[in-house]
């Protein structure tokens, strides 16, 4: 006979309303069924936590994914304005060797043969970048292309660096040349006596004549010619009192029978600065003043030097 349970269901006082009488298997069965119950919906409690936690993160991933899209797409187009950069830069480049050409034409500069060509060996000028390219397609390539034009274009703007300093160099050598040439009349009068041979009005010989004579009034200003440093102020013999200036390049030009002079050696002195006063001193018929311009030791015409 198997054996039952009873349960008894009492009321209040304790008076017995109701007996119910199960199996033992029932109840067994039915602890197992509650038992597989409890561990099927606590199965379902993780997978639905699972999921909505894998819900969250797809989410996530789908938007960071957007983001990112966008993202590229704008690296993209930057790719695109920097490509066109690129070409524009290049272009300047080219220009600002066209204009070093030019600066060399009008300054008379020949250009060294043996520097190196603007943009490397051989000096070609690299192909513009394609902009309308499908960057989907070719991204690696453009960019390739990019970081090659961009190293030819950092080495050609160190060359052109060195280009203009060489011109800029040579243009102040020129200015400084042209500084240190003799190019207007060193005081007001008119000309007495021409470079060459002459008749010396003194002793009725022939002699050579070592500069020009610009007769004019005692104390009349005298300025020098072109910058220099004067290197002697003083008398000497028959010419007087004297100043010499030294301009550099083998140029030296000899103000004499001053009145008074009014730089002393050592002096630097600008084209167009006053350095004596017309006079009358050691062997002269007048007052006037005696001008030389001496290239390399060598007296030269001092008319060829004088523009204005």
């Amino acid at each position: 006979m198997k054996k039952k349970i009873a349960f008894f269901i009492l009321g209040n006082p304790g008076s017995l309303i109701k007996r119910i009488t199960v199996s033992r298997n029932f109840i067994t069965c039915l602890t197992i069924f509650i038992a597989i119950s409890l561990i099927l919906f606590t199965f379902i409690i993780y997978d639905y936590h699972c999921i909505k936690k894998k819900i969250l993160i797809t989410t996530e991933l789908e938007s960071d994914v957007l983001t990112q899209r966008e993202e590229i797409a704008s690296q993209r187009k930057q790719i695109k304005t920097f490509a066109a950069d690129i070409n524009s830069l290049k272009l300047k480049l080219v220009d600002l060797k066209n204009f070093e050409k030019k600066i060399r034409t009008i300054a008379n500069i020949e250009e060294n043969t043996n520097s190196e060509n603007l943009f490397g060996v051989g000096g070609s000028i690299p192909e513009d970048l394609d902009t309308q390219v499908l960057i989907t397609e070719k991204h690696n390539s453009l960019i390739r292309e990019m970081h090659e034009q961009t190293n030819q274009f950092n080495l050609a703007a160190i060359n052109q660096k060195k280009i203009f300093e060489s011109l800029f160099d040579n243009l102040e050598d020129q200015r400084n040349l042209l500084l240190s040439t003799p190019a207007i009349c060193p005081t007001d009068g008119w000309i007495s006596s021409k470079f060459g041979y002459r008749t010396s009005p003194f002793t009725g010989l022939r002699e050579f004549h070592k500069g020009l004579d610009i007769a004019t009034r005692k104390g009349t200003p005298i300025v020098a010619t072109a910058d220099g440093v004067v290197t002697f102020a003083g008398a000497k013999g028959l010419i007087g009192k004297l100043i010499v200036i030294d301009h550099g390049y083998g140029m030296v030009t000899r103000y004499a029978h001053l009145h008074k002079a009014l730089k002393k050696r050592g002096d630097a002195v600008k084209r167009g600065d006053t350095i004596a006063l017309v006079g009358n001193t050691g062997r002269s018929t007048g007052p006037h003043l005696h001008y030389e311009v001496h290239l390399n030791g060598i007296p030269v015409n001092p008319a060829k030097y004088i523009l204005n």
